[in-house]
């Protein structure tokens, strides 16, 4: 290292790594590591300084893209269920009639999908046991999907009704993927869906 180098000042408000950590690519892994982490330790025993580690950056790092534990959590969660938040746009994609099928089967193809699948279980099973990242949750999915949901039903009780059908879906999930109860958890899909449509067409759209 030449003696201009060394005495050449850091930037301010930078992570102490080298540039290389930086960016979209590290940004990225410390989301997936956080995952990972919280689906491995829950969230209280998650830290900041073990996200930092598994992703192979400094804990700077990930206070500078995020800030603080819950906000990590809260950005791993909103990259988790980016598809259920699409869900809304199968409300508004034919007739009416058929809603309650279209939601379910858009709902159990993202957690048959085992590229989604681990990330909702870790989600979940954090928001299970801790009520910060409960209420993380409870955010994202009534901002960001019942009240899109409710818009697109557009009837005075809207809301109540899109809470109805997802308290239906997310019980299920539970039962099936989380805590495994048989029948349900080696049912076929196919035969859920059947059986769940008509009910979450009735929260949605009966008198």
């Amino acid at each position: 290292m030449t003696a201009e180098a060394a005495s050449a000042p850091r930037r301010r408000g930078r992570p102490s790594r080298t540039d290389a950590a930086d960016g979209p690519a590290a940004r990225d892994r410390i989301l997936a590591a956080a995952r990972e982490e919280f689906a491995e330790r829950g969230f209280e025993k998650t830290s900041v300084r073990g996200i930092a580690k598994a992703a192979d950056v400094d804990a700077a790092l990930v206070h500078h893209y995020f800030g603080t534990k819950e906000q990590v959590f809260e950005a791993a969660i909103e990259v988790a269920i980016g598809p259920l938040l699409s869900a809304p746009g199968s409300v508004g994609e034919g007739p009416l009639d058929g809603v309650g099928e279209r939601l379910a089967r858009f709902f159990f193809g993202v957690w048959e999908n085992p590229a989604t699948r681990k990330a909702l279980l870790a989600i979940i099973r954090s928001a299970m046991n801790n009520e910060t990242a409960a209420g993380v949750f409870r955010r994202l999915i009534s901002a960001q999907l019942l009240r899109r949901v409710a818009l697109q039903l557009g009837s005075p009780d809207a809301e109540l009704r899109a809470e109805l059908a997802a308290a239906q879906l997310v019980g299920i999930a539970m039962l099936r993927y989380v805590i495994k109860v048989e029948p349900l958890a080696s049912a076929d899909p196919e035969q859920i869906i059947a059986r769940v449509s008509p009910v979450i067409q009735s929260h949605l759209t009966a008198p």
